[in-house]
């Protein structure tokens, strides 16, 4: 049984009932549904705790995939004491690092759509990210970068999910703008996130497994705090909030 993805459903919940379906040789704790969302695509795996019928929590560090993309394996201390399989138990997200990640991850997005290029790598952050792009020209402008992404968002535009099938996104392959890290498949159909509407204006779709906000606003002020060159073609912009 693949673990519940809860996170893609709804990146608001912060806890969840849950049973142990499984302990890794390395000690990590699969369950049967999760709100952590496991390190891909360049954002980390969340950090939160497992609690006990007795109230007793127990530190989760990070959350990774295991090895046949099926489960989340959530991560203890070498120390920490296992839960066993068939154990009921709350799952709880360290909420601040996540929300971080999915303002920083949506700000990424319209980054995206401000500099128009082909991404070739990318870091989400609690306070600052960066993507990598394949950009042939120097001479790009911090502020006039980060002008851009605060006037996409102050539209506080809608940021929503919709699914389509593998064969649909191989007829549209102008929806990935990754290069480094392609849409997670294997399910028979890819997430897209969309921001914006065919009425108030489409501001970016692309395919994405990440957390991100609701609404543009929520993001608040960013700034572009650095360009680094990482290569003839490479250019690496970093975003902060400001």
């Amino acid at each position: 049984m693949a673990t519940e993805l809860l996170f893609r459903d709804d990146a608001y919940l912060a806890e969840t009932p849950a049973t142990v379906i499984d302990l890794t040789p390395e000690g990590g704790v699969v369950l049967d549904r999760t709100v952590f969302y496991a390190t891909a695509g360049g954002q980390p795996g969340d950090t939160g705790w497992l609690v006990g019928a007795d109230g007793t929590a127990t530190a989760i560090t990070g959350a990774v995939w295991s090895p046949d993309k099926q489960h989340v394996v959530h991560l203890l201390a070498p120390e920490a004491a296992r839960p066993a399989p068939g154990d009921a138990l709350v799952a709880r997200l360290d909420w601040a690092p996540r929300y971080n990640r999915m303002r920083m991850h949506t700000a990424l997005h319209l980054l995206s759509v401000a500099l128009p290029y082909p991404v070739t790598g990318g870091s989400i952050g609690e306070q600052e990210s960066r993507l990598d792009f394949d950009i042939p020209d120097a001479g790009l402008d911090k502020d006039a970068i980060t002008a851009r992404v605060n006037e996409l968002i102050a539209t506080d535009a809608a940021v929503t999910e919709s699914w389509i099938t593998d064969e649909e996104l191989d007829a549209n392959p102008g929806l990935v703008k990754t290069l480094s890290v392609k849409p997670p498949r294997g399910s028979g159909r890819v997430r897209l996130v969309r921001i914006g509407d065919v009425d108030d204006g489409l501001i970016d779709l692309q395919p994405c497994g990440g957390t991100h906000v609701r609404r543009l606003s929520e993001i608040g002020r960013v700034v572009v705090s650095k360009i680094e060159k990482k290569g003839q073609q490479n250019r690496r912009i970093r975003l902060a909030f400001a």
